[in-house]
């Protein structure tokens, strides 16, 4: 569920030239889908979203680089 919610805001927020074929683990940063603007935008939409703040100290690349690090680190917050 949350994987697909943040697989939508990405696809339909950032331009990706095929959707279906972008990955979960891509590097959003490295395959050129957001940028460091990118970053704050996807920062917005979890917190709006999910309901908590993203702390400095977690706004890594290790929490935020790709569909899938993004789900899991929201679903770490929600414990």
């Amino acid at each position: 569920m949350i994987q697909e919610q943040v697989r939508a805001f990405v696809t339909s927020n950032f331009y990706v030239a095929d959707p279906s074929a972008l990955k979960d683990t891509e590097s959003l940063l490295d395959s050129g889908v957001i940028d460091s603007t990118g970053v704050l935008e996807v920062i917005a939409f979890i917190e709006d979203t999910f309901g908590f703040t993203v702390e400095d100290a977690e706004m890594l690349p290790e929490n935020l680089d790709s569909i899938e690090r993004i789900s899991n680190f929201v679903t770490r917050k929600q414990r």
